[in-house]
This record gives C-alpha cells, sequence and structure tokens, in this order.
C-alpha cells in the first residue's frame, strides 16, 4: 500500500476516530487503527468490539491495500511532524515507512486481517434527522445517565421512536431528563432502543452543527452515518422502566427564571461546599428567590435573585449540581420551575419539547 496526504487531513481523521482505543485492551489489534487505500480515499477504522468508527479522508493512493498501526503511537508522530504532505509506504509484512520532509519513521504494523469487519450502513429500520438536533438532544438528556453499574438499563439514553417523534430519556433515579423532535419515518418503523453512554458521549463529540445524520438500526446494533464518518455501536439490552410515571401530572406552582443568571447563582453558592451530594434550600417569597448553601466547617453562601413568582411562600432543598446540569444545557433566556411543596419532585421546562424532573432533598 502506497499513499499520500496532508497532515491537516490524516490529523483530523485520527482525532474522530481514536477515542474508540482503548488503553488497556486484551486484543493487541484493537490499540491500532485500521488504515485502508483505494482510489483517491484512504478509510480510518478504530474498534472496541462494543463500537466502531470509520472516517473517510482524501489522499492520493499510489498502490491500494490496507494494513493496521498503532492508533495513539502514529497520531502523536503525525501530530509533530510539520504541515506538509506525509507519504506512507506499506510493506508486504505491515511494516510502513512514514515520510515528510526531512523527517521519516519506520512503524510495526499487524495484518489487517485480524481487524473485526465493519458493518454495512444497512437496517432494518432506517430514519433520518438534522445533526445538529440529534446532538443537541444528546446533549438535553445525556447527563443524567445513570453511573451505577448495576442498574445496566439506566447506564444509556433510552430513544423512543413513536408516533412520529423521536423522544429521549435519560434518568438515574434521582432526576430525568427529557426531550422530543418530529422526525418522519414509516408506521412500521416505530421501535424503542437504549444506546449506550460511551456511543452518547462519542456522538456529541463528533456530531456537526449542519447535515444530515442517518440512522441504521438492527436487533441488537445501531449505526450512524453522516458526512464521511460511519459509527456503529451495540445497543444496551433490557427493557426501559415506565418513565412516564414519575413526571408529575399537575404542579400547584410555577415560577419564571432568568437561566443564566440562576446557573451563575448557584454556581456562586456551591463554592462554600466539595459535596456534590450537599442539599442547597431555595426560598421563593414574592418575585424574589433566596438560595442557600451551608457546609459544617467551612462556612455559608447566600444569593437572592429576582423571579417571576406570586404564589405561595416556599422553601425546597436540591442537589446544586443537578440544578445545573439542565441549565447548562439550555439555551433559553428563561426556564420555568413547577412546584407543588418539599416533599414533591420539581420540574424544569424550556421554551421546548423539554422536561427535567429532579427530586427534593431531605434537610435535617
Amino acid at each position: 500500500m502506497k499513499f499520500k496526504v496532508t497532515k491537516e487531513a490524516i490529523l483530523q481523521g485520527l482525532q474522530s476516530v481514536q477515542n474508540v482505543v482503548g488503553t488497556r485492551s486484551t486484543l493487541p489489534i484493537l490499540s491500532n487503527v485500521l488504515i485502508s487505500a483505494e482510489k483517491n480515499n484512504v478509510w480510518l477504522t478504530t474498534s472496541d468490539l462494543d463500537m466502531t468508527i470509520r472516517r473517510r479522508i482524501d489522499a492520493t493512493v499510489g498502490k491500494a491495500g490496507g494494513t493496521t498501526l498503532p492508533a495513539r503511537r502514529l497520531s502523536s508522530i503525525v501530530r509533530e511532524l510539520p504541515s506538509a504532505e506525509i507519504e506512507f509506504d506499506v510493506d508486504e509484512k505491515d511494516v510502513a515507512s512514514v515520510t515528510c520532509n526531512t523527517s521519516f519513521f519506520k512503524i510495526m504494523g499487524l495484518s489487517e486481517e485480524e481487524f473485526p469487519p465493519m458493518p454495512e450502513a444497512e437496517g432494518k429500520h432506517s430514519y433520518h434527522i438534522g445533526q445538529g438536533v440529534f446532538k443537541d438532544m444528546l446533549k438535553r438528556t445525556a447527563y443524567a445517565v445513570s453511573t451505577d453499574e448495576t442498574r445496566y438499563v439506566l447506564s444509556g439514553v433510552f430513544l423512543s421512536f413513536k408516533n412520529e417523534k423521536l423522544t429521549m430519556v435519560a434518568t438515574d433515579g434521582r432526576r430525568l431528563a427529557l426531550t422530543e423532535s418530529e422526525v418522519d419515518f414509516p408506521k412500521g418503523a416505530e421501535l424503542e432502543i437504549i444506546l449506550p453512554n460511551k456511543a452518547v458521549n462519542e456522538l456529541t463529540h463528533i456530531l456537526g452543527d449542519e447535515g444530515e445524520l442517518k440512522i441504521f438500526i438492527r436487533e441488537t446494533q445501531i449505526i450512524f452515518e453522516f458526512g464521511d464518518i460511519l459509527m456503529a455501536s451495540k445497543l444496551i439490552e433490557g427493557s426501559y422502566p415506565n418513565y412516564r410515571q414519575v413526571i408529575p401530572s399537575q404542579c400547584d406552582e410555577r415560577i419564571t427564571m432568568e437561566r443564566e443568571g440562576l446557573l451563575a447563582a448557584i454556581k456562586r453558592v456551591s463554592l462554600v461546599t466539595t459535596d456534590k451530594a450537599n442539599p442547597m434550600t431555595l426560598s421563593f417569597t414574592k418575585n424574589t428567590l433566596t438560595i442557600v448553601m451551608t457546609t459544617p466547617d467551612v462556612g455559608e453562601a447566600r444569593e437572592t435573585i429576582p423571579v417571576k413568582y406570586s404564589g405561595k411562600d416556599l422553601t425546597v432543598a436540591f442537589n446544586p449540581e443537578f440544578m445545573m446540569d439542565p441549565l447548562r444545557s439550555l439555551t433559553n433566556d428563561e426556564v420555568y420551575l413547577e412546584l407543588t411543596d418539599e416533599l414533591s419532585p420539581g420540574v424544569i421546562k424550556g421554551d421546548m419539547p423539554f422536561l427535567y424532573v429532579i427530586m427534593p432533598m431531605r434537610v435535617n
């Protein structure tokens, strides 16, 4: 195999795929990137068996072929090379000679035949959605995914293709984030799946803000195709719990708050604690919110901000991190907090198909 490529093209390609490469892989081949050259294209592929990513880059191919090279070492070498054309020449023993101006490297590779196959972009069901739309939906929900390894079905984002819309949900049992978007698909393509958190994180990293995203779903696998990238991931098997039963059907009080001002105030009062489980009290009186955080042996912080509220005086305690997560992910100028009393769940909403349920904390 022989090809020439610009430093920028191959570096960008390697950065798109190398996050999949594990640092402690039991199979040596999974530490490598598969490089395949054909016509004027070079494909870079990485896999950890659960997830596979392939990226196409432009190149001048002198001789078609394929090999696998250590992904992180190759990326480190390319990053330090001058901004010029890089030539790859790989012999039949998978030894790659890499030349760029006066720089020369010889890298030992492994045969491409050992590399796991990449699934084709096809499936029983397919869907089309904007990359930016899907990416924003993931950002508005993924922070609520459970990190508890014993609650396996909650360790991913739930995707429901039903009623001509895509519904995304994430919950860890103490809070729940839900968002929706209209999507066109045939009636027979209604289904529900759970997307693993590793795939969620990778998609939020490599999806663009514009362009189309094609989604193909098989029995135990999901495939995403967008731009020059193809990504496949295993799905989480199991039944997602009935999340709708934890969403309050109605709340007694509704408070309108300026999102960035609220986020900044919570950030400031959180400075007096290092314990993420420390409760923060929110006291609502007419058009006023007082936020208080007290930490024994450290001190106390208090913030007072204006809000739009004319209901009964109400005090409730929440986890400050759980309150900040949705505020960071939204872009609305205003958010709405719906409450009933200090023991009932609170609901945060915005001017979009989004809601966030947060359980209150008990304060001694």
